[in-house]
């Protein structure tokens, strides 16, 4: 992937159990570049808690949690600056 691409990601793991949506997020954010910002898309009630964690983990930011008109969690991370 291109570590150049900034901007917003959205990732759609709706559907998927954990660790998936963990696994999904740290794939994505490996290709972009810091300051982008990435919001997993999440049925799973343990991404409220993976996602924060997976976070402070990694040193980058978790913004905030929202609910989709779907009823999925809407969970966004900003990719920390070098």
């Amino acid at each position: 992937m291109n570590s150049h691409v900034t901007g917003a990601l959205e990732i759609d793991a709706r559907g998927t159990a954990c660790p998936m949506p963990i696994i999904m997020l740290a794939k994505a954010a490996r290709g972009l570049a810091p300051g982008s910002t990435v919001t997993v898309l999440a049925t799973d009630v343990a991404a409220r808690y993976d996602v924060p964690a997976w976070a402070r983990m990694t040193g980058n930011e978790f913004v905030g949690e929202s609910e989709t008109d779907g009823g999925a969690l809407a969970l966004t991370v900003r990719l920390r600056s070098t």
